[in-house]
């Protein structure tokens, strides 16, 4: 057996090759393994050999090509923070090929930092240690966590540097996504009317994705409605964890409605609903509070490539794609707030519960109080025990004040007081990957000490228990800890 197998399927390499450029990964001088995601794989069905980690060093960097792979940059365009780019691409990632996991789904497999492809742009086509850390650590605490999110299969060191505006230890992630296909990809063909291409990715993408559409009246418009309510489910979940992507260009927006590219993301800890943490988003375009509206702007970007398609009379495409955005903000209000009715412990509806919701997200703002250990120890208050929740008002009157709100909307509940504590607590994690843990991570990581990232992955494996021995990562950080910038690090 290869020290690495993989069942290859590979179907986006055999669409028309203006979708993609096949290149190989550019060899690295001395590759060692970082991690290795046993569980993944064996879903994905990969065979590993990991007596042998050097040798698995080496496929997972890129000196040594699976058999069966068909490696490729794919090609996109994409809106970045409001300006078109006509054309982006993989510069510094490279698809290896396609596996069917074992519950039937199609899976990429890409290498990111593997060298430089035809859609590099002068860039170098690697990437750094850093990075590498934080994607695999955010993209496996999302798994956990129940968001769906592209996954960690596997990470090595290079035994290059790479210069950024230090220089740094290259590294190679290895990404495992639904597909890569996103807004920006159509993006590509519409910027070059290429209206043929157009129609040969959404066939693909519905076949991959949304095969139940073959049979919709008007399939096109079908899928852009499928793909917008995904976008509205995956952000109103994400704001249920105080999560902030920071970089929501239409190149970084899925059309699987998977979460992609956790470059500048962070998780919030004190709460304020218009939090930027991305070095580059200096005018708050991608802030926590925004994220909704930049959701449906770029659903708006993809309407706009699939007018063509949808029908060949213009006003009838542009009246049933408006009426898809107009969907897109009422699905997302629906799921909005259906994530906070369970965080507050609510099981039925009533017409205030989000004005509710909302003053005790203003109290939190007044008082930067941290978001994930409010909702935490909120749960305690459905059993009575108030004050780990208040504990986090600097002036815990207000929220007093807000308990008894919530304990008159609680006595409506058509059921008891039974078990509502553990549905709280299976909705609101204790445990999130802070920003000063990664950067803790990461900084030990660079002097070669990988135990603190090892350790990090371990406690974010359960999110929603409380384990004596990750007590620690429950602690928001002390004010010299705080994270307050985070980097794309491309």
């Amino acid at each position: 057996m290869e020290t690495c197998l993989f069942h290859f399927d590979n179907s986006y390499a055999r669409l028309p090759d203006r979708f993609y450029a096949s290149v190989y990964p550019e060899p690295v001088e001395g590759p060692k393994l970082i991690m290795f995601n046993e569980a993944l794989a064996k879903e994905l069905g990969v065979e590993a050999d990991l007596s042998d980690p050097d040798r698995l060093a080496a496929t997972f960097s890129g000196n040594v090509v699976p058999q069966g792979a068909m490696p490729l940059a794919m090609a996109y365009a994409g809106h970045q923070f409001g300006s078109f780019v006509p054309q982006l691409g993989d510069g510094r990632a490279i698809l290896l090929g396609e596996v069917v996991d074992r519950g039937g789904i199609r899976r990429d497999i890409q290498l990111k930092g593997a060298g430089p492809t035809p859609f590099s742009r002068r860039g170098d086509g690697r990437a750094a240690l850093g990075p590498v850390l934080r994607e695999y650590i955010v993209s496996e605490a999302m798994a956990a966590l129940g968001i769906p999110a592209t996954r960690a299969l596997a990470a090595v060191t290079t035994g290059e540097q790479v210069y950024r505006e230090t220089v740094e230890q290259g590294a190679v992630f290895v990404r495992v996504a639904a597909s890569h296909v996103r807004v920006g990809t159509f993006q590509f063909f519409a910027a070059r009317g290429d209206t043929d291409g157009i129609s040969e990715l959404a066939d693909y993408v519905i076949d991959r994705h949304y095969p139940e559409l073959k049979a919709a009246e008007n399939p096109y418009a079908a899928l852009l409605q499928a793909v917008a309510f995904r976008q509205a489910e995956l952000i109103a979940r994400w704001l249920g964890v105080g999560f902030v992507h920071g970089v929501m260009n239409t190149d970084n927006m899925t059309i699987s409605g998977e979460t992609i590219d956790f470059g500048p993301c962070a998780f919030l800890d004190e709460y304020h609903q218009m939090k930027v943490f991305s070095s580059i988003d200096h005018g708050g375009r991608y802030a926590y509070r925004n994220q909704p509206g930049i959701g449906q702007w770029n659903i708006a970007r993809l309407a706009e490539c699939l007018l063509p398609v949808i029908d060949a009379d213009q006003d009838r495409a542009v009246d049933a794609s408006n009426e898809v955005l107009r969907e897109f903000g009422e699905r997302f209000q629906a799921e909005w707030i259906k994530v906070f009715r369970a965080k507050i412990g609510l099981s039925s509806e009533a017409d205030d519960d989000g004005e509710l919701v909302q003053q005790l997200l203003s109290a939190m703002q007044d008082q930067e109080a941290d978001f994930t250990l409010v909702f935490r120890g909120l749960a305690d208050a459905a059993e009575g025990l108030d004050e780990r929740f208040l504990s986090q008002f600097a002036d815990p009157s207000k929220a007093a004040e807000w308990l008894g709100l919530w304990r008159d909307r609680l006595a409506q509940e058509p059921q008891g007081d039974a078990g509502r504590a553990d549905a709280m607590r299976a909705v609101n994690p204790a445990i999130i990957p802070r920003n000063h843990r990664i950067q803790e991570a990461i900084s030990a990581a660079n002097y070669g000490d990988f135990s603190f990232f090892t350790r990090l992955l371990a406690a974010l494996e359960k999110p929603y228990e409380e384990r004596p021995g990750f007590a620690d990562y429950m602690t928001p950080p002390t004010p010299e800890e705080r994270v307050t910038r985070t980097f794309c690090g491309t």
